[in-house]
């Protein structure tokens, strides 16, 4: 009998996956979950595919290649797509794909499928990942086939005796893992609806955080973040301790409007804590080393990151390319920053590095200045003379056509 292989996540959409895919397709099903830090949501996930009609279920930890080899490139890149997503789902999707490939080559099959709709972004990610690994691989989409409502969707689970997390009452759909949360549907499709809190799990109300700040001191080597509060630990779980301490402090809530790849505009929440952290203290450390036109091509170069990854461009030669910059620009970013983290809010109230371009006695203004003021004016006739040679032509062309005029 034919094979599919499914990635299966266990909510809504991948549990009437199976049992649809093996009606219409008389296939036999094969489940794969990847462990990327989504924690609870994956207790008896095994069972639950089997439950519900696949073979096999293949559950995969992947956290540690997902930290190192995906959320870690786009965080040296600085990549936040809009200046405000830190593409947490985003980046899960070529790793999905690829263990897709690998799963459905060992499995035989003969087309892998997943439970993308077929007007959101992840559809796309995976897709064009997939054919990027394989380019025969055939990929099936149910949800874009089978024309069903999210409560057709429960209704539909419900006669076939399958388990899922949402109700017509609370049908959020969510997406997790060890860089954040993306919550969507429902009341939050109205962008004039304050989210409910009921829909927070990372992180605690700003109202409700501790009225005392906290004051984090992550260490870098290397662009590589490496200890909080002077404890080393790999990357792992580092993510995970500063998830726990921002959310604590109610940081890393993200409300916006995004544009969405195909066409359209859309209201989403996120939330990130560790990642809305480690940007900050990134992005604060790079600038303190980095040389200010290097800076600017790198600011550029964040945006682009940003929408290679969230336009599943992942598996191209441009974001091999623009890795290979940021991994070299990567070399001096060594040292310390200290944040502040306190009822939703995170500043950055300190940095160091032995690599700081900032030198103290060029900056200062009292005793010890060593900087060259007598060279500053002539540096601002030289910087100047342009704009007073174009002004001066300006008013000059200005007087000529007054004197022509009878």
């Amino acid at each position: 009998m034919e094979r599919i292989v499914l990635a299966y996540s266990g909510g809504l959409d991948t549990s009437v996956a199976i049992p649809w895919l093996a009606e219409k397709y008389q296939v036999e099903v094969v489940a794969v979950t990847l462990d990327l830090g989504q924690g609870k949501e994956l207790d008896d996930v095994r069972e639950r595919a089997m439950a519900v009609g696949a073979i096999r279920c293949h559950v995969l930890d992947v956290r540690a290649e997902f930290a190192e080899q995906y959320v870690l490139p786009s965080l040296q890149a600085g990549a936040l797509y809009e200046g405000q997503y830190p593409l947490a789902t985003a980046l899960g999707r070529p790793l999905i794909a690829k263990q897709l490939v690998e799963i459905a080559e060992m499995e035989s099959a003969s087309a892998i499928a997943h439970g993308c709709t077929g007007k959101g972004n992840d559809q796309v990610r995976i897709d064009v990942s997939a054919r990027a690994l394989n380019r025969t691989i055939r990929v099936i989409g149910p949800a874009r086939e089978w024309n069903m409502s999210r409560p057709a969707e429960i209704i539909y689970a419900r006669e076939r005796g399958i388990p899922v997390p949402a109700t017509v009452e609370s049908p959020y759909s969510t997406d997790s893992n060890l860089w954040g949360k993306s919550i969507e549907c429902g009341v939050l499709e109205d962008p004039w609806v304050e989210p409910p809190a009921e829909i927070y799990t990372l992180t605690r109300s700003p109202t409700e955080a501790p009225d005392a700040p906290a004051y984090v001191e992550l260490d870098f080597a290397r662009g590589v973040p490496t200890a909080v509060n002077g404890v080393a630990m790999p990357l792992v779980d580092l993510i995970g301790s500063l998830e726990t301490i921002a959310g604590t402090h109610g940081v890393g809530r993200i409300d916006m409007v995004e544009n969405r790849l195909v066409g359209i505009k859309s209201r989403e929440i996120y939330e990130a804590p560790a990642a809305v952290v480690l940007h900050a203290a990134h992005r604060e450390l790079e600038t303190l080393v980095t040389p200010k036109d290097l800076e600017r091509i790198k600011r550029g170069l964040s945006s682009v990151y940003a929408d290679l990854v969230y336009n599943g461009l992942w598996f191209t030669p441009t974001r091999c390319a623009v890795d290979a910059l940021v991994a070299d620009m990567q070399q001096r970013v060594t040292g310390q920053v200290r944040l502040k983290l306190f009822k939703g809010g995170c500043r950055v109230v300190g940095r160091r590095s032995p690599h700081a371009l900032y030198e103290e006695a060029l900056a200062t203004y009292d005793e010890g200045d060593q900087f060259d003021h007598s060279a500053a004016e002539g540096f601002i006739k030289i910087w100047g003379l342009p704009v007073e040679l174009a002004a001066a032509k300006k008013t000059g062309a200005v007087t000529d056509a007054a004197a022509s005029e009878p």
